[in-house]
């Protein structure tokens, strides 16, 4: 065996033998990443949305998701020329606990509405992880018959932590699916916390789902969501449960009646519903023929359109200022040192937060007076 070379005796001597092709084409994986990353100019985003091309629909509301200043900018110019093409949908609030089976509900409802030649929209706000920011975005998992629909357009979007924020996307992604052409819009809320209100502050009709026999720990926020509901439904009114809904029903009935009458001048209808039995669709959608008449008889649509557009526009306002505030170099270096500063005890919260505004202030001055001394 040669000492200098001890492989070249050996029976386990390996050939190299030829290379393996990659499993994924380069050129072809170059070419899809670049189709998936380049751009479309805003007016092929708006002749897609208004033919109801459903792939640029959904291409748009990425574009209005997204958090880069490129898409931002592409994203205002779709909404603002779709804009003289919404209005003329439903828009449906759709509230409710954890567990009380909006998912199933809407996808009974929606699917009796597609069957009479409706087009709806669902914009599903999903629930976020607080610690991943993660989301699990189930809504086409659970409403699997209505997301193969070719009547209906299912999109669930990340609450993320950020209720405003989805509360703004919301109302965008809203304007796109009614310049699309559907005739309903349903949104779904997570159920929790202030998005309820959020919600209120964009919907024609405000649908609350309710339980029964939910027992008294729901009772500090029920007054308020029931105040904001022009219908209550009383859902999985079936088998064993039918008994107790018709109760609650009665009962949700009388509260209804020590509330001061709402200014629409419509009186809160309660109904029981059962998605398993279909039970009380044929009913909601009756109210919502008798709601839309009532309001637009005495004009209360159209004013509660036009208080949302001046909601609306301070609400941007709000977000335009501080996502102005938030991205300005000098708050990016500085509010990590300040923030420290107030959590070690240095300095009081109030302090920190007028010494980063001041620095804004001035930062924004300075940036004036450069401006002007350019040639």
């Amino acid at each position: 065996m040669d000492d200098q070379n001890p492989e070249s005796d050996s029976a386990l001597k390996v050939n190299s033998g030829i290379d393996q092709p990659p499993s994924v084409d380069p050129k072809a994986a170059q070419h899809f990443i670049r189709k998936r990353k380049s751009l479309l100019p805003a007016t092929e985003y708006v002749n897609g949305i208004l033919a109801g091309n459903r792939t640029i629909l959904s291409r748009a509301i990425t574009l209005i998701e997204s958090q880069r200043a490129d898409h931002a900018t592409i994203a205002q110019d779709i909404i603002t020329a779709c804009l003289p093409y919404s209005g003329k949908s439903i828009r449906i609030g759709i509230t409710g606990v954890p567990g009380v089976g909006k998912s199933s509900f809407i996808e009974v409802l929606g699917k009796r509405l597609t069957s009479q030649g409706k087009k709806i929209a669902v914009l599903a706000i999903d629930p976020s992880s607080e610690r991943s920011k993660g989301s699990i975005l189930g809504d086409k998992t659970r409403m699997e018959q209505l997301s193969n629909d070719p009547g209906a357009f299912i999109r669930p979007s990340p609450a993320a932590g950020t209720l405003g924020g989805v509360a703004r996307k919301t109302r965008e992604t809203m304007i796109l699916c009614e310049a699309a052409g559907f005739n309903l819009i349903f949104i779904e809320t997570v159920g929790v916390g202030q998005s309820e209100t959020a919600v209120h502050s964009m919907v024609d009709f405000f649908l609350l789902l309710m339980l029964a026999g939910a027992g008294d720990e729901l009772q500090g926020i029920k007054r308020g969501i029931m105040e904001m509901a022009d219908t209550i439904a009383i859902t999985k009114a079936d088998g064993e449960n039918t008994r107790s809904a018709d109760l609650a029903c009665m009962d949700y009935r009388n509260a209804l009646h020590l509330f001061p009458p709402p200014e629409s001048g419509w009186l809160p209808k309660v109904i029981p519903v059962s998605a398993r039995e279909n039970r009380g669709m044929d009913t909601l959608l009756d109210l919502f023929s008798e709601y839309f008449g009532h309001v637009n008889s005495n004009g209360f649509l159209e004013k509660r359109r036009m208080e949302q557009a001046r909601h609306w526009m301070y609400t941007t306002i709000q977000e335009k200022l501080l996502d102005g505030f938030y991205r300005n170099p000098v708050i990016s270096r500085q509010i990590k040192e300040v923030e420290n500063s107030v959590m070690e005890g240095r300095i009081t919260s109030f302090q920190g937060a007028v010494n980063l505004i001041d620095e804004y202030h001035k930062a924004e001055q300075e940036n004036k007076d450069s401006d002007k001394v350019l040639p």
